[in-house]
């Protein structure tokens, strides 16, 4: 440190300032070696060309791009309306990739003081690197808090004084000046030193006196050499902030700058002093440069942390119903766990305040983040009243999350009408492990299942409309009625529609003008020439409701008797929503519906939903629903709601790209250690032969996903009905066996479940299983179908009381499944898609459900030859069975084996893209049985409240 002539150290900021520099630029590279992704960025607002403005802007942007800090210039134009600026502030706080943003002041001339305070103060106070916000203001005044930035100029003064030696705490100070800027930001953090702290002003009395008294001198008032040396205390530090001018005619410029002390007479007294310049101003800019470091470590530790807050679970001893635990439990609002999550406000879309839909968008922003752990939770072989599959899903995402720290999701499927008013109930989970709101969730939710009923039967009323038209209109010339109405002239001209080129290249017709076409083909544009025999899409509603299953179409005179018979399906057996559930993006989702296949024409050619000139309006049906719905767990913990293929008819499971989305979201960045990775749980209907099978096979072919492991979940209750129990029926008392100790019958039923690990196996992946544990459940039993699960080849399996007990009792299953994950599976296929149909499907009825073989009928057969040779050979099987059993017949329990599996008939899902075997009498419509579970539900006239509902 150099001194004067008259003996004072120079304290040398340029110095100082180079080696703060250095220091930011050596933790930016350090950070970045550990995490390749790491960036520190700093936005800098200017409004208009003023001089003074650019050079200062220009010495931000040299000092950022010499530490190694991204430079984002903003330039507005002079006259931009205070609500301008305050926009691009926004979108700026939004923005990830900006860690610090900074307002060039002044503005123009038209923005005012108030207008300043506006727009600074709109930057977010954890971007506000220049540490004016009043956020950051009023925490830096408060001795009980600190604030995430300090002012820049402010805090070079304090590391100037650090760099002088002095002792701070203890000493007299004296801060001459008030600014918001300097002063009282300098004076607050000489106070938060323990130094006593006098601040002035240019008003106040006996000033000289005050200073002399000072051991610490702190000069911001704005007077050129308005402190003298006849007023510094000897041996006390100055450090004078001022920046003024005064004329000097030796100067080219006519003026020189100078601070408020008298530097010549002021070096004689004080024992360090700073010049003007070279003092505080190279200073301002290096603490920038270490305001904007932090704020990208605190943003990058944000981004990475994803803190999801518990919710507290009253337990009692005696578990209410399932919709009064429910309604007990208040869930924080969605936008909140959004933000625990690390979604942006623009990413979630509210519907009311417990459930929103999430943005796609998330997936681009994140895709550069490793996917977190991925578990497909299934089952065994059930029973008719379900064995707490999707019940084992919260409860274990709620111990994951809750109470072990994990970022931890549940991917579940949207429950349809049909079992809710039924007799299965809803599929929100039970006891301590739900998804709430649990009314909304097994009600209408957001829409998406009513979307892709209507979506389905516009298709299904296209078809018919199309075949009327044709029956009563003709193509021959000269009238050429039908391909006139197809394509008519408007104001003159005849135009084809978009959707109409895409079928005229699909015919090898390459033409665009609707008048150069020839008779023989307007022909084969305009007439699709459907078999009616060959009709496989019925109308669906979400309903069971078996009146439907056969129906008879066009009796009213105005069809002018053009009949046939039809049926409905359940409206999670439509194709629409496997197109939903295994879509990867909107455009895919419009490719998959255009491509969906109807019917075959009588020249053998597959009928789409685009050539009938209705996949767009089926598109814009479904824009919304494609974007998965964001519920929470009872202990508030996120779950995704999206899709709802039934298992037994549909593939079974939840969307892909609510899968995606859980995964970026739970995963890791480069340089993350692995206890920072987080949880997937995605449910797969019905039992390992069903949800998992069809998971493996179709899902993870579609998406590129592999899991990395299973849960089967497992009950006494049904294994013991597996090894010879009595028939379980939905509303009849359970047999003494199930309710009793009984270990010879459950040791014959866990066969079932050893059939189900060995399944799993055959995937490559690994397995855990969960066994599900019933209040009737003896420590002998549960030990039992232990010892048998891990006999079987299971990796673990864990007893789990989370129906009673909530998260803290899937604890133990938590850990085991964090344990197992910790090595790798090695998932394969069941089979190549380039084994004809029949083999593939026989290969599943083999292998899977242990058949002897399979035996196709007459009409499967020629629908299998008729795919074939339309190109759709080379699709995944999707077995339409009985959840009930192994086999086609759902009173085959246990582990059945010789028998034969009948393929009645197969569907074909090209938009899907899978076909599907129909086993047995399987119904693609259920049936209302005696007493629905319906006759409970109710409103609460008094709250509007839903009662009844399980």
């Amino acid at each position: 440190m150099a001194s004067t002539a008259q003996g004072a150290k120079i304290i040398d900021g340029t110095a100082v300032a180079k080696s703060i520099r250095e220091e930011v630029a050596e933790k930016i590279k350090s950070l970045q070696s550990q995490y390749p992704r790491f960036r520190a960025s700093l936005a800098v607002i200017q409004a208009g060309e003023r001089p003074d403005s650019s050079v200062y802007v220009r010495m931000k942007a040299k000092a950022a791009e010499e530490v190694g800090i991204e430079f984002k210039h903003v330039k507005v134009s002079e006259d931009a309306e205070e609500a301008e600026i305050i926009d691009i502030v926004n979108k700026l706080n939004e923005d990830d990739s900006v860690s610090g943003i900074l307002v060039q002041l002044p503005l123009g001339p038209h923005v005012g003081a108030d207008g300043e305070r506006n727009v600074t103060e709109a930057v977010s106070p954890k971007k506000d690197v220049d540490g004016f916000h009043a956020y950051n203001i009023g925490h830096l005044s408060s001795r009980a808090s600190d604030p995430l930035f300090t002012p820049c100029t402010p805090s070079g003064v304090i590391r100037l004084l650090d760099s002088t030696g002095i002792q701070i705490a203890g000493s007299r100070a004296v801060v001459l000046g008030r600014s918001d800027i300097v002063g009282s930001p300098v004076a607050a953090m000489l106070r938060h030193r323990d130094a006593t702290v006098t601040q002035c002003h240019s008003r106040t009395k006996n000033l000289e006196d005050i200073v002399r008294q000072a051991d610490i001198v702190v000069s911001a008032i704005g007077k050129p050499q308005f402190v003298k040396g006849s007023w510094i205390k000897p041996g006390a530090v100055v450090i004078d902030v001022g920046t003024n001018y005064v004329p000097d005619a030796t100067k080219k410029s006519g003026q020189r700058l100078v601070g408020d002390v008298d530097f010549e007479s002021a070096s004689a007294v004080a024992s360090h002093i700073t010049p003007v310049p070279g003092g505080v101003g190279p200073m301002t800019v290096a603490m920038l440069m270490v305001n904007t470091l932090r704020a990208a470590e605190r943003l990058w530790e944000e981004t990475r942390s994803r803190r999801v807050k518990p919710l507290k679970l009253n337990i009692l001893e005696k578990v209410p119903s399932d919709i009064e635990i429910a309604m007990a439990q208040t869930p924080k609002p969605i936008a909140e766990l959004a933000h625990e999550l690390g979604l942006h406000p623009d990413e979630v879309e509210l519907y009311g305040k417990y459930k929103a839909k999430v943005e796609l968008s998330v997936l681009k922003r994140l895709e550069h983040r490793k996917n977190g752990k991925y578990i497909i939770i299934s089952g065994i072989t059930p029973t008719p009243l379900g064995e707490g599959k999707s019940t084992t899903t919260i409860g274990l995402a709620q111990a994951l999350g809750a109470h072990l720290g994990r970022p931890a999701f549940a991917c579940v499927r949207q429950p349809s009408q049909g079992p809710t008013f039924g007799i299965k109930g809803g599929a929100a989970g039970g006891g301590y492990s739900q998804v709430i709101p649990m009314d909304e969730f097994n009600l209408h939710l957001t829409g998406d299942i009513h979307a892709v009923t209507a979506a389905n039967n516009l298709l299904a009323a296209a078809l018919d409309a199309r075949m009327f038209h044709e029956a009563t209109q003709s193509d021959k010339m000269p009238v050429q009625a039908l391909y006139s109405r197809l394509v008519p002239t408007q104001k003159g001209k005849r135009e084809f529609a978009p959707l109409m080129i895409k079928r005229l290249q699909k015919l090898g017709i390459n033409k665009t003008d609707p008048n150069e076409l020839t008779p023989e083909e307007i022909n084969r544009f305009a007439r699709l020439d459907v078999d009616p025999d060959t009709i496989t899409w019925n109308r669906v509603l979400d309903t069971n409701d078996r009146f439907l299953r056969k129906i008879t179409i066009g009796q009213a005179p105005t069809e002018k008797g053009h009949e046939r018979v039809t049926g409905f399906d359940i409206a999670v057996a439509s194709e629409c929503m496997a197109v939903l559930a295994l879509t990867t993006s909107l455009a895919d989702m419009r490719e998959r519906l255009g491509n969906m296949v109807v019917a075959t024409s009588k020249r053998g050619e597959p009928i789409t939903a685009d050539d009938l000139g209705v996949g767009g309006a089926l598109a814009v049906l479904m824009k919304d629903a494609i974007k998965p719905n964001l519920m929470q767990t009872l202990e508030g913990t996120p779950v995704f709601v999206h899709a709802g293929p039934f298992a037994n008819i549909a593939h079974g499971n939840s969307s892909i790209l609510a899968d995606r989305v859980a995964l970026k979201l739970a995963g890791t960045e480069e340089g993350d250690s692995p206890d920072r990775v987080g949880y997937v749980l995605t449910e797969g209907g019905f039992g390992a032969d069903m949800g998992m099978e069809k998971f493996c096979n179709i899902k993870c072919r579609v998406s590129g996903l592999t899991p990395d492991a299973t849960v089967i979940v497992a009950t006494t209750r049904a294994l013991k009905m597996h090894g010879g129990g009595p028939d379980v029926t939905p509303g009849k008392p359970l047999a003494e066996t199930y309710t009793k100790e009984d270990l010879v019958t459950l040791r014959e039923g866990c066969k079932n479940l050893a059939k189900h690990i060995e399944n799993s196996r055959k995937f490559g992946v690994k397995v855990i299983v969960a066994i599900n544990q019933f209040a009737s459940d003896t420590e002998a039993e549960l030990q039992l179908v232990r010892e048998q699960a891990l006999a079987a080849g299971a990796d673990a399996a864990v007893v789990s009381n989370h129906w009673a007990e909530g998260g803290a009792g899937a604890r133990a299953l938590a850990e085991a499944v964090i344990a197992v994950c910790e090595s790798p599976s090695n998932f394969s296929f069941l089979y190549d898609l380039n084994l004809p149909i029949e083999k593939k499907i026989e290969i599943i009825s083999k292998e899977i459900y242990g058949a002897d073989g399979i035996e196709l009928s007459e009409q499967a057969q020629k629908q299998i030859k008729t795919y074939t040779s339309q190109g759709y050979g080379n699709l995944p099987i999707c077995m339409a069975k009985t959840q009930y059993s192994f086999s086609h017949d759902p009173k085959l329990k246990g582990v059945p084996t010789g028998f034969t599996i009948p393929i009645r008939s197969v569907r074909l899902s090209a938009g899907a893209g899978f076909l599907y075997p129909l086993l047995g009498d399987m119904q693609t419509m259920p049936g209302l049985g005696t007493r629905p579970g319906f006759w409970e539900v109710g409103l609460d006239p008094d709250t509007g409240k839903v009662v009844g509902l399980f």
